[in-house]
């Protein structure tokens, strides 16, 4: 009879995988030892794989070059990295080591570009997307980059109004973008994004007032969806729309030559996640060149803002199992040494679920179990999986220690809680390692950040 914790996964998924392996008893994190992390730094632990994002920043350019050859599709691919997910200086460094484009959202990411510009690790000719709302700071801080040689520099117009400002103390010309305020998928509580411009004011005002300001060139036409990339008719439905556009507006603007379709490429998020990239890439480029031969149009550069994929899956947390409880005839609970709202805000704020797997004791008989954090908070806990509606782990037993790790959560988790700061019930962020490979393929930790002090939490509150 197969009631082992490894019988269970390998029931479940097609184990190993590239990315999970056993050592023993014991799971191996894209060959990572994580008992002996765990042994070495203790829990609660977060941990950041740069390999995996030179690998998928890797994997999207050569699918979209495959289909863009396949196609025989007359323009190039710009992939962009998406700040947002993670700004950590790790991870642009990286980022910025594959010669990587960059999209950005707010003032403060211009500041960071322009810190790692001083260190040499940022250079003038690459692209710069600057999305977003854009208050005054965000347009001074534009208007210094295009003022101070960055040429590639390319505002997207959130609204109608954002123009002018940035015309006003920018001292050489400079190009432009528009972002389409696209419609929703029908479970939205409204029914069109609150980001852009909508379809039917875009070429008016390209003609009223974009061609009449010599000071500016437009050359980019912005579509995102909040749900990604999807096979699915809503997403086909708006894609073609956009590129519908895009011809007509390029009919009217001749300097138009690009198409941002931004990020939501996915990653997986459960164990038995399947998504067949190669077809949709290659058919978003088939779709994109039909719509423009339709139109007798020149295919459009095409430029993407992946952020969630480019970082997502080289992140991890791993927890230790403080205690058990059982708090009626059928429920167990397994307390964690930390807090899920504190440390992955994504399962407690949109439920989002991620791969998790035990990190030891894989020969153990396994038990159904709710995961528990430590703050009062009853909404503080992990009790489902997305393929099954519970979690599984190793029996636990008197005196032996249990550890779990959660994986693909390298995106966001900083940016929603925080990185450092003050937290929920005061529960202290992690310890932070970065890993990484030498030039013969062998992994090395280094700590970015120790786990947060008490002192450091009663400074900012005043004490």
């Amino acid at each position: 009879m197969k009631v082992k914790y490894s019988d269970l996964i390998e029931q479940t998924i097609d184990f190993p995988t590239d990315e999970f392996s056993l050592d023993g008893e014991n799971l191996l994190w894209y060959g990572v030892d994580l008992m002996e992390l765990i042994k070495q730094y203790g829990t609660p632990l977060r941990l950041a794989y740069l390999p995996k994002i030179d690998e998928n920043i890797s994997k999207a350019r050569r699918l979209f070059n495959v289909a863009i050859a396949k196609a025989d599709y007359k323009a190039d691919y710009q992939y962009c990295y998406c700040t947002k997910s993670s700004h950590f200086s790790f991870v642009m460094e990286t980022v910025l080591k594959n010669g990587v484009n960059i999209e950005c959202s707010s003032a403060f990411d211009l500041n960071l570009l322009e810190a790692l510009f001083v260190e040499g690790k940022f250079s003038k000719d690459k692209i710069i997307l600057c999305n977003g709302f854009k208050q005054p700071q965000y347009i001074e801080n534009i208007q210094n980059f295009i003022n101070n040689g960055f040429d590639n520099v390319i505002p997207i117009l959130d609204n109608k109004f954002e123009l002018e400002h940035l015309v006003d103390g920018a001292n050489e010309k400079f190009k432009i973008g528009i972002r389409i305020a696209t419609e929703e998928e029908p479970k939205f509580d409204f029914y069109t994004s609150r980001l852009g411009i909508r379809y039917s004011d875009i070429i008016p005002y390209y003609k009223n007032v974009i061609k009449k300001n010599k000071q500016v060139e437009l050359k980019m036409l912005h579509f995102f969806i909040n749900t990604g990339i999807k096979d699915t008719s809503y997403y086909w439905n708006e894609l073609g729309k956009a590129v519908e556009l895009y011809c007509n507006l390029r009919a009217e603007c001749p300097t138009l030559d690009s198409l941002d379709i931004g990020g939501g490429l996915p990653i997986m998020t459960h164990l038995d996640f399947n998504y067949d990239y190669e077809y949709m890439i290659e058919e978003i480029v088939a779709q994109i060149k039909s719509v423009c031969q339709s139109h007798n149009t020149p295919e459009p550069r095409l430029f993407t803002e992946f952020g969630n994929f480019t970082v997502g899956e080289s992140g991890a947390m791993l927890y230790g199992i403080v205690n058990q409880t059982q708090q009626n005839d059928r429920e167990l609970w397994n307390m964690i040494d930390s807090s899920f709202i504190t440390t992955l805000p994504d399962t407690w704020a949109i439920d989002q679920r991620y791969p998790f797997l035990s990190i030891n004791n894989w020969d153990s008989p396994y038990e159904r179990v709710h995961l528990g954090g430590l703050t009062c908070d009853s909404e503080d806990f992990y009790n489902a999986e997305v393929h099954s509606n519970a979690i599984f782990l190793p029996k636990m037993q008197p005196d032996r220690e249990q550890y779990v790790g959660f994986f693909h959560c390298g995106a966001y988790q900083e940016s929603l809680s925080g990185f450092g700061g003050v937290k929920h019930c005061l529960v202290p962020a992690p310890k932070l390692v970065i890993i990484d490979r030498d030039e013969n393929g062998e992994y090395y930790t280094k700590l970015f950040a120790k786990e947060q002090s008490y002192k450091s939490m009663l400074k900012i509150l005043g004490y």
